[in-house]
C-alpha cells in the first residue's frame, strides 16, 4: 500500500485497560497524530491523549467582532447617517444600543460555534477512513481501537508494525485512506 493512500494504521483490543497501556506506550514513542475509538467515553484517556480545543478562542472572537458590529453599526446610524434629537439627548446614547449589542454579540457567538464545531469535526464528510476496516463496526458494542495517523512525523511505513507489534493488540491492520 502507497504512502499516499494509508491514512493510519489501527490497534484493536478488547479491553479498555489494554487500550490505555497502549496509548501511553504510544504517546511514550513520540507519536502525536493518535486517535481513540471506543464505546463508551473513558476520562482517563483524555489525559493521555490530549487534543487543543480551539472552539472556545472562536467564540471569544466571534463575540467581540458581533459586539464591535453592533455598536459601530448603532453609532453609525444614530450620529452620522440619520441623527434625530430626541427629548434633548445626546445622539451617542450608549444606554439605547446595549440590547442590540448585547443580541449580535450572542448571535455571532453561536454562529461561529456552530461553524467552527462543523469546520474542526472535518464536516461535511461522508465516509471516514476508519469505516474501511471491516472490524471497525464492533466499536459501538465491545472493542476499542487506537488509530496511528500515517500524518504523524515519526510515521514510516516499514518500522510502525513492528514498534506497535508489542502492545499486545488482537489485531493490527494498515487503514486505508479516502
Amino acid at each position: 500500500m502507497s504512502a499516499q493512500t494509508l491514512y493510519g494504521v489501527a490497534l484493536e483490543f478488547d479491553s479498555p485497560v489494554e487500550l490505555i497501556e497502549a496509548a501511553r506506550a504510544v504517546r511514550a514513542k513520540g507519536f502525536r497524530k493518535v486517535e481513540a475509538y471506543l464505546p463508551y467515553p473513558i476520562e482517563e484517556l483524555d489525559e493521555i491523549l490530549p487534543g487543543s480545543d480551539p472552539v472556545p478562542l472562536m467564540v471569544l472572537i466571534g463575540g467581540i467582532l458581533g459586539g464591535l458590529t453592533a455598536l459601530a453599526m448603532e453609532y453609525y446610524i444614530a450620529v452620522i447617517d440619520y441623527p434625530i434629537n430626541v427629548g434633548g439627548r445626546p445622539l451617542n446614547s450608549w444606554p439605547a444600543f446595549i440590547p442590540i449589542t448585547f443580541e449580535l454579540t450572542v448571535l455571532l457567538a453561536a454562529i461561529a460555534a456552530f461553524a467552527g464545531s462543523l469546520w474542526l469535526a472535518g464536516l461535511p464528510l461522508l465516509h471516514h477512513p476508519v469505516f474501511n476496516l471491516s472490524e471497525f463496526d464492533r466499536v459501538t458494542d465491545d472493542r476499542f481501537f487506537l488509530i496511528v495517523e500515517a500524518k504523524d512525523p515519526l510515521f514510516k511505513d516499514d518500522t510502525i508494525r513492528n514498534s506497535l507489534w508489542q502492545l499486545n493488540a488482537l489485531r493490527i491492520k494498515e487503514v486505508e485512506g479516502s
